[in-house]
């Protein structure tokens, strides 16, 4: 078997037969080498970035945003949850970043990554090292849709990284929404989504309290001119049944430390901030 090309530094070099733009069933899908990162992959879905990946690496997180939410996951999951029983449902899928993060970190957990593109999802597959299922199991569709399929009690984790563009669709933005997300959550289990938003912020601000009439904690992490309204940018939102870290404690010093820790800088905000950011907001509904 030919030795793979390296480079200087010893990185293993990108595939040249990955490389490429492929019609898929929602446009275009273009992989990328990243230039910074020799051996690194860029996943563009309709000329957005939406993964990155490092083959041989499921650890290595670049996109910011995804290191935030993995901060939260994994204090909750430290705090309450059963690894060795962890179930968590990530809507919008792309190239599957966090699932092999979570289950390189937890191999017992199941994760089910749900993804608009057949097409793409088939291609990920092929061009990336996703564990096999049930570590990791792709399926084709609608996010609301399928959402609507979930049992009761049946994931303790659900993670929304789906866009349209710069937004997310609706249907997955109201009250209604969250009401199907949590009651397939069991108890103890965690919503955290990824909200692009404006420097207004009122999308993640309905959001939010669309979220508070479904779920009794919530809570925000964002970096300060995100959180200030000064750019476009993204704002996790996160919910659960039961109690969320609150500001002084040691699980919100523990989520604040890998947030901190980021070429950009994040701050978590507890529930009494966050209910005073959305307060006046009205939510969105079906």
């Amino acid at each position: 078997m030919a030795r793979k090309r390296t480079t200087r530094r010893g990185h293993r070099a990108a595939d040249p037969s990955i490389l490429g733009t492929y019609d898929i069933a929602t446009g275009v899908a273009e992989v990328r080498e990243d230039e910074f990162r020799p051996g690194a992959y860029v996943l563009h879905v309709n000329g957005v970035p939406s993964s990155h990946i490092v083959p041989g690496q499921p650890r290595e997180l670049d996109f910011e945003y995804m290191r935030w939410i993995a901060a939260m996951v994994e204090e909750i999951v430290a705090e309450r949850l059963d690894p060795a029983r962890l179930r968590v449902t990530h809507l919008g899928g792309a190239a599957c970043s966090l699932a092999r993060y979570f289950a390189d970190m937890w191999p017992a957990s199941r994760h089910t990554v749900v993804e608009l593109d057949a097409t793409l999802a088939d291609y990920v597959r092929a061009w990336f090292d996703i564990p096999r299922s049930p570590t990791v199991r792709i399926r084709a569709g609608e996010a609301r849709a399928v959402t609507e399929t979930f049992a009761p009690d049946s994931r303790d984790v659900l993670i929304r990284d789906v866009f349209a563009g710069d937004a997310t669709p609706r249907p997955l933005t109201t009250v209604e929404f969250f009401r199907r997300v949590s009651a397939s959550l069991a108890p103890g289990g965690l919503y955290v989504a990824n909200c692009g938003d404006h420097a207004d912020l009122a999308g993640a601000k309905a959001e939010l309290a669309g979220m508070a009439e479904v779920f009794e904690h919530v809570a925000v992490i964002a970096d300060p001119p995100m959180l200030k309204g000064r750019r476009y940018g993204n704002i996790i939102l996160v919910a659960s049944d039961a109690e969320l870290p609150v500001e002084g404690s040691p699980g919100a010093a523990r989520v604040a430390k890998p947030l901190l820790a980021g070429a950009v800088p994040a701050h978590y905000k507890d529930e009494r901030w966050t209910r005073a950011f959305f307060s006046g907001a009205v939510p969105r509904t079906d």
